[in-house]
């Protein structure tokens, strides 16, 4: 069956304000670790990051230097030129020194209809960068170079922003996501290359440094139901519980407020989880009285202005990486017995899914595109998830049915409430994680092909 062209549906905020949230009573406290028992899953997804100082001293670079330490990277060192950019969400114009890097041309393991970029940055005021990715058809054929995005950690310089109307006639990028725009064709991509840009204020010393930057590349096929798997075992990991629709009408300029807050809700969960927050002076810019400040601030440093929402899945995953030694990645997984593997390692999960009202028992809320932040696995293998469209934080806390819920994450295609064909995540999840995880956690990330 052809994939679906139109602009992808799942980064549309669930539509579950004012709707019932089943609670399920219970501490989210650790309970004993376990093995999962269901078989691997032949991978459909492959993975490539840079982030070691080997890696950045391979690929092409103009402008730009690696920098050695805990965390290596890659800087601005003598600027390769300079450049006007017209930001088109305030028009305003500015010059900017800039330097770039190529990365080397990666042969994905899976000739793909889709890729993903993500990255990890930190952009002081005054700094930017943009992502770019090319690649090679099966027949032979190269992409333009398309831009995955531009962004900074702030909002004061540029907005951040995707770029729509991005398109070879083979293939289109959808806000953050490239995509073979016909599947059935037969026509992969078979291999790409990154390129960073870093900008920087004229005659100053500033620099944006680039951690991490990678894509995963899939060919998930069409399919409305997925092969159950075998629950693993029980485990449950203590990560805070904020619900977006605590924020219903606040900052509405932020993609009409906290009713289409789920992922940086999520977000915010997961950064918390991990032992970091804004500061005090971060969230000074927040209304005072307001609940949960930082779930505001997420959302603001999240926000997409040409998507004009919160659910940019790489703007999610490189606000995450703001935080002090965080990484975070954008990628799909093949099973919940992946899953497993990462919250049995201690690792919490966002996955994007839509659904029908009457699909996921409990849920009390249809959406066509929404975040929930999976904590862990009952005895009985049922998802534990923190699901931020719930009326209050105390009810932030799920128990979905297994089968029910691993089919509304990892298919492709579901009817819509009018029997209309849309298209699914296919698994697609964010994985944030310390820069020094534990070795359990390495060996799981690793083999995921995440660190």
């Amino acid at each position: 069956m052809t994939r679906p062209t139109s602009r992808r549906t799942v980064l549309t905020a669930a539509l579950a304000a004012g709707a019932g949230a089943v609670a399920s009573a219970g501490p989210a406290d650790a309970v004993p670790s376990r093995t999962p028992s269901s078989p691997a899953v032949a991978s459909l997804v492959d993975n490539r990051f840079w982030t070691t100082y080997a890696d950045w001293r391979f690929g092409s670079s103009a402008g730009t230097r690696p920098v050695a330490g805990l965390r290596p990277g890659l800087v601005i060192a003598t600027p390769a030129g300079r450049t006007d950019y017209t930001d088109p969400h305030t028009g305003k114009t500015g010059t900017w020194e800039y330097g770039t890097w190529t990365s080397p041309v990666h042969r994905s393991d899976v000739p793909a209809t889709e890729v993903i970029a993500s990255w990890n940055a930190h952009t002081p005021q005054g700094t930017w960068i943009q992502i770019e990715l090319r690649g090679r058809y099966t027949d032979g054929t190269d992409t333009p170079w398309y831009v995955m995005g531009r962004w900074a950690s702030g909002d004061t310089d540029i907005r951040r922003t995707s770029v729509d109307d991005q398109t070879d006639g083979k293939s289109t990028v959808w806000t953050d996501t490239f995509s073979v725009d016909d599947a059935a064709s037969g026509l992969r991509l078979l291999s790409y290359r990154l390129r960073l840009t870093l900008h920087r204020t004229p005659g100053t010393r500033l620099t944006p440094t680039v951690h991490r930057v990678g894509a995963m590349a899939s060919d998930v096929p069409d399919r409305f139901t997925v092969p159950a798997t075998t629950p693993g075992g029980a485990r449950e990991l203590a990560v805070p519980r904020y619900s977006q629709n605590v924020h219903v009408g606040e900052y509405p300029e932020y993609d009409n407020g906290g009713e289409a807050w789920c992922s940086p809700t999520s977000s915010q969960m997961i950064i918390e989880y991990w032992g970091r927050r804004p500061t005090a002076e971060d969230l000074a810019w927040v209304k005072p009285g307001l609940a949960d400040p930082q779930v505001c601030h997420a959302a603001r440093y999240t926000f997409d202005h040409q998507y004009d929402g919160c659910g940019n899945w790489p703007f999610n995953a490189a606000y995450a990486s703001t935080y002090k030694d965080m990484s975070a990645a954008v990628t799909r997984l093949g099973s919940l017995s992946e899953l497993e593997r990462l919250i049995d390692a201690g690792i919490p999960v966002i996955t994007s899914q839509s659904f029908l009202k009457g699909e996921l028992t409990g849920a009390g809320y249809g959406t066509s595109g929404h975040l929930m932040t999976v904590i862990g696995f009952t005895a009985d293998g049922d998802v534990i998830a923190n699901d931020p469209a719930s009326p209050d934080n105390d009810a932030v806390r799920h128990v979905y049915a297994r089968r029910e819920w691993e089919n509304i994450w990892l298919r492709t295609k579901r009817y819509d409430a009018n029997g209309a064909v849309r298209s699914g995540t296919g698994g697609v999840c964010y994985v944030y994680w310390p820069t020094a995880p534990t070795p359990g956690q390495r060996r799981v990330l690793r083999s995921l092909g995440l660190a």
